[in-house]
């Protein structure tokens, strides 16, 4: 087999993205519908017909609508996401179920009521579950949200194995630092600052998590299953290590 172009297309594919209004999701969806896929964003912002993925009653109802009016989907990417500041001691038991719900609850959701429907169907699909470098690091002040990513993590590779027979792949995307609505509204000045923290030297655009999700969703990827691919500039493998803001050499923790 001589690869080609082609590979990369996702000509007349469903695809399905959660948390597909803002941000990185909507960034995914975008590319998705570049490469050739018809997509449907399930959002709980979506103003004519939001979703929220953490109720299984509205994540049914939203697949057999998909399925109704473009087909069954063979693309899903799990976006939908929350975080907000929650100290390990100040973390109540309504704040750690929030987090889950919002990051770890709705991945087992869709990717179960997808995978029945492409099984029953006798699809093949890709699974692309965008978690956090969170879930791999420690996260000070953010435990239950770094717990829930970590979860996604293991759940992709635990789905990929038991979904490989049936020709699912199942995959996750880890970015750290992309500049999105979310991201400036936690962090204000992060587009100015962010770039310190990063081997490459500037934080990652939407676009380049979108040509990491069209790469998984596409057949470029077809025996990439239970990966987890860090969109991060490099700073999973610096593991704390910077370059001096002064004279670029470099320091491990922070530059004194």
């Amino acid at each position: 087999m001589t690869i080609g172009p082609s590979a990369a297309l996702l000509t007349d594919r469903v695809a399905v993205v959660t948390g597909g209004a803002s941000g990185i999701g909507r960034g995914i969806a975008q590319a998705l519908e570049a490469f050739g896929a018809v997509v449907d964003v399930w959002d709980l912002t979506d103003e004519q017909r939001p979703v929220d993925v953490r109720d299984p009653q509205q994540v049914d109802d939203a697949l057999e609508r998909t399925i109704d009016e473009h087909g069954t989907p063979t693309i899903l990417v799990n976006n939908a996401g929350g975080v907000f500041h929650s100290p390990l001691l100040e973390t109540s038991v309504n704040g750690w179920d929030a987090l889950l719900r919002s990051n770890l609850h709705h991945v087992l959701l869709c990717t179960q009521r997808v995978a029945r429907r492409l099984r029953d169907e006798d699809l093949g699909g890709s699974i692309i579950n965008v978690t956090s470098i969170e879930g791999l690091r420690a996260a000070p002040g953010y435990a239950a949200y770094a717990a829930a990513k970590a979860g996604v993590l293991n759940l992709t590779r635990t789905a990929a194995v038991e979904l490989a027979p049936i020709g699912i792949r199942v995959n996750a995307l880890a970015p750290d630092a992309i500049v999105t609505e979310g991201l400036l509204d936690l962090v204000p000045e992060a587009a100015d600052h962010l770039g310190g923290m990063v081997p490459m030297g500037r934080p990652g655009h939407v676009d380049e998590m979108a040509g990491a999700a069209v790469f998984l969703a596409s057949d470029l990827s077809s025996y990439v299953t239970g990966q987890v691919l860090g969109v991060d500039g490099g700073t999973g493998a610096a593991g704390g290590w910077y370059p001096h803001p002064v004279d670029g050499h470099w320091v491990l923790g922070p530059a004194q």
